[in-house]
Formats: structure tokens, C-alpha cells, sequence
């Protein structure tokens, strides 16, 4: 299992996609059947993305899909081996993509609230028996949102997370190349992930951002890595 994962979620086209790729980062998410209303790529814009840049970075399919099949269908579509399950997805239709497509990495959200650690400890225990990864991200009590939202959650709480969690765990959430080596430090999660935080006014990846979130996140495992071997 691939620790020290930097992902980069949301991308607007191939031009975006290839910078991604050259600064370095892990894994490229691209979210689609979103159900808040934010406008994604089409499945065939991702393809074609994706067939250009699957030699060079990992893609990630990023969706709120709840059905095994119309998951196993897309992943298929889209020439992709890993899957992040943003929604509500029950354990029974995570074992039929586990037992028709084992070559899917599964990577399965765990949204932080105000006062929901029970809620995500329960969460823990269900799937992680079934999914590869987990990441957390940060619910917004104002838009709905549970990703993408720019703001981040109580790092305790992820870090609590990472401690019982017999998986690697990804934090995410308001995540920036100011905060992303604190963030590790503190944490200690097997990645990063990172959507608004390296966007510009016009919801582009700025490349100098980019660039330091890279950089930031690496300094932020080589310190952990230096730690463990002292």
C-alpha cells in the first residue's frame, strides 16, 4: 500500500491535468456525479483525460455513485483503479466491488461534523474490512457540502481517526500549502488531499501552488519518516 500519497482533486482539463502530474503529485481526483449542484466534467471528457495521463499519475474517480454496478460500469468506462465513495454507500455494495473488480482500490470518505465522532468510529469499524483507504474531509453546515468545502475540521479529530483506523486514512479539507505540513505533523495520515486550496479566483490549479502544497507535503513525511527511524 503506497503511503505518503499527495492527491490533487478536481480538474478542469487535460492542460490541468498534465501540470498536476509534472509538480509531482500522486494521485489526480476527478469528482463526478456530484449531487450538490456543482458542475463536474462529462464521463467522456474525464476519459479522454484520463487515457492521457494514466501512465504518468494515478487517476482517481471521486463520486457520490451508491450502486456496486453503476460503480464497477464507470470505473470500467473511464480506465481507472481506484475510486473514491464520497457518499452514503452500504457496506453489502462495496463487497460486490470488492468481489466482481478486486483490482479496484477503494477509497471510502469519512466526513467530519461538529459532533459526530461516534458516528465515524461506527463508520470505521463497518468498512474497513472492505475498502483500502479512508479519507476525511469536512461538512459544511452552510452549503451541505461535504467536500470541496475549503474549510478545514478539528485535525484532533482525524488524528483520533488515523489511531483506530486498521487502514491508511487521507485527510482532506481546507488543506493549503500553509497548513499541509502542520497538518501531517499533527495527523500523521498515510496522505493529503487537496481540491480549493491551490485554486485560483477563477477555480483554476495556479502552478506555484501547486508546487509548494508538493513540496510542503513532502517535507511534512520526510519529518514524520525521520521520526520513526529515531
Amino acid at each position: 500500500m503506497l503511503n505518503n500519497i499527495i492527491q490533487i482533486a478536481g480538474v478542469l482539463d487535460l492542460e490541468e491535468a498534465l501540470m498536476l502530474a509534472d509538480q509531482g503529485v500522486d494521485y489526480i481526483g476527478f469528482p463526478l456525479r456530484l449531487k450538490d449542484g456543482r458542475k463536474d466534467l462529462s464521463a467522456e471528457e474525464a476519459r479522454f483525460i484520463i487515457n492521457k495521463i494514466k501512465n504518468k499519475v494515478k487517476p482517481v474517480l471521486i463520486t457520490y455513485l451508491d450502486n456496486a454496478n453503476e460503480v464497477i460500469y464507470l470505473c470500467n468506462y473511464l480506465d481507472v483503479k481506484v475510486v473514491q465513495l464520497h457518499g452514503k454507500v452500504e457496506v453489502s455494495e462495496i463487497q460486490i466491488i470488492k468481489d466482481f473488480s478486486q483490482d479496484i482500490e477503494i477509497i471510502k470518505s469519512l466526513i467530519v461534523k461538529e459532533d459526530n465522532l461516534e458516528d465515524l468510529s461506527f463508520e470505521i469499524n463497518s468498512y474497513s474490512n472492505y475498502v483500502d483507504l479512508f479519507i476525511t474531509d469536512t461538512f459544511d453546515p452552510q452549503t451541505g457540502r461535504s467536500g470541496a468545502t475549503g474549510r478545514t475540521h478539528n485535525w484532533e479529530i482525524s488524528r483520533y481517526l488515523v489511531q483506530m483506523s486498521p487502514v491508511p486514512v487521507i485527510i482532506a479539507g481546507g488543506l493549503n500549502c500553509d497548513n499541509v505540513r502542520e497538518a501531517i505533523l499533527k495527523v500523521r495520515p498515510a496522505g493529503v488531499d487537496c481540491h480549493t486550496g491551490v485554486e485560483g479566483s477563477n477555480g483554476r490549479k495556479v502552478i506555484h501552488l501547486v508546487g509548494k502544497f508538493v513540496s510542503e507535503a513532502r517535507k511534512g513525511f520526510n519529518d514524520l519518516n525521520n521520526e520513526y527511524q529515531n
